[in-house]
């Protein structure tokens, strides 16, 4: 993955969006406040016109295959503001880690895997997306922390395995047309940590093997 995206990057440096994300929380912020001032004027949700949606888009409703990934979360004022702020932070800081290439090319990656997995299933969406990016926070600044509730600190690394559990439940539980939306919007992290990925798995396997056979050996001795 390095050498082809090194040379991907020479000839596409130039067409890098700087400060992606901070277009992105903003293009969520009008729609949020966009989607409010329609509410409130004729009861109408302008979002729902922006999510994506198979049978719309096959209808005509085209802006939705690119759309859905300016819908901020569903939920009140306050959680937006910290979710946009928090949102800015991590795609800010992977940007200053990867360089603007790298990381438009990881979000370009997650955008796609998603698109493909609502053409297929009918329905997309950007939470997994999202959730990408916090994945690959997690793995450039594990020790990071935030304030859980405004109050607990909590390392970014423990918030992250609690999430991978959590999507790990998802898939298992999920119908095959959720389990591809899955797979397909985070395609890519697995693209590209895939080594850091399969070294986490070994590790936490050798540590698992580590305590069964010490376990073993106490109650051999007792």
């Amino acid at each position: 993955m390095g050498k082809r995206t090194a040379q991907i990057e020479r000839k596409l440096s130039k067409y890098a969006i700087q400060n992606l994300m901070m277009i992105i929380v903003g293009a969520m912020a009008i729609v949020f406040i966009a989607d409010l001032l329609v509410y409130t004027g004729t009861g109408k949700s302008l979002i729902s016109m922006l999510y994506f949606d198979r049978a719309a888009i096959a209808a005509g409703q085209w802006w939705r295959v690119i759309t859905f990934i300016f819908c901020p979360p569903d939920t009140s004022l306050i959680f937006i503001i910290f979710a946009l702020y928090f949102y800015w932070l991590i795609g800010s800081a992977l940007e200053r880690a990867w360089g603007t290439f790298r990381f438009n090319l990881y979000y370009l990656c997650g955008i796609v895997g998603a698109i493909i997995s609502g053409l297929i299933t009918g329905y997309a969406t950007n939470n997994y997306l999202n959730m990408s990016l916090f994945l690959a926070f997690a793995f450039f600044y594990p020790e990071f922390e935030v304030l859980l509730f405004f109050i607990l600190p909590v390392k970014i690394k423990w918030l992250a395995y609690i999430d991978a559990a959590l999507i790990a439940f998802s898939f298992i539980m999920s119908r095959w047309s959720g389990r591809l939306a899955i797979l397909f919007s985070l395609s890519n992290l697995v693209i590209f940590f895939y080594r850091d990925i399969k070294l986490s798995v070994l590790r936490i396997k050798r540590n698992i093997s580590y305590r069964i056979s010490e376990w073993r050996s106490r109650r051999r001795y007792k």
